[in-house]
């Protein structure tokens, strides 16, 4: 048994943990939430690095930097490939492989940087991926995205999807397009968002015991998230282009 003070004190740290506290920019006369903004440009900014360094000096027989790229797009293939099929694959690759990259770099930079120890005058720093705005933006990335498929290969047709196999079927259909995007955000918001506070909550216990596990298995379910996001929008493209 825990003593009463244990309890007491996991819930005030659990009542003290703010969600969605935020210091904006004003740019050009929209409310920019700045510290998901500039983590965003961080994770943006390595992924360049990454790319240079990859691009630069390329030899017929990849070594370093170049090999470990060349690695990273063969996954990224794989994965739009086994999705979409020989015929549509090639053409869905950079869409797919941006959604990975930003996705993985976002939730291993929240879980291996520690943004709690730069402090703000409000909100606090963390993984662009803990804010529900990004990846609400992301999932409606990916439903453009397949909208955008199933248009241009059957134009206008495509709509007659929602009334097949038959016409009572419209209302789920249409909902089905709702829930697609909503599913995506939440599922990957939660699962970051989770990770977090539980870092947060255990580190105030137990620094430096618990913790420690707890950051290497949010690292393996960052990376988990981030293949499940980019599969599912492959997916659902899929299922526009059929």
């Amino acid at each position: 048994m825990y003593p009463d003070n244990f309890y007491s004190s996991t819930f005030t740290l659990l009542a003290e943990a703010e969600v969605g506290t935020h210091f904006y920019w004003n740019i050009a006369g929209f409310l920019v939430h700045g510290q998901v903004l500039a983590v965003s440009w961080v994770v943006i900014s390595i992924l360049l690095i990454f790319s240079i360094l990859g691009t630069q000096n390329t030899q017929r027989i990849p070594n370093g930097w170049q090999n470990f790229m060349e690695a990273t797009v063969d996954y990224i293939v794989t994965i739009a490939k086994d999705q979409l099929g020989e015929s549509f694959y090639k053409e869905w690759v950079p869409f797919i492989g941006t959604l990975f990259l930003f996705i993985f770099g976002c939730n291993w930079i929240g879980a291996i940087v520690p943004w709690k120890l730069i402090k703000l005058p409000e909100g606090e720093l963390a993984a662009p991926t803990n804010d529900i705005n990004t990846t609400v933006a992301l999932a409606l990335l990916t439903s453009f995205a397949y909208f955008y498929a199933g248009l241009s290969k059957k134009g206008l047709g495509y709509f007659k999807r929602y009334i097949q196999p038959i016409p009572l079927l419209l209302p789920i259909n249409i909902l089905e397009d709702f829930t697609k995007p909503l599913s995506l955000s939440f599922r990957l918001f939660g699962n970051v968002l989770a990770d977090e506070l539980t870092i947060t909550v255990l580190t105030s216990l137990v620094p430096l015991v618990i913790p420690l596990p707890i950051m290497l298995l949010g690292i393996f379910a960052g990376s988990v998230q981030a293949l499940i996001f980019s599969t599912l929008a492959a997916a659902y493209i899929t299922e526009a282009l059929e």
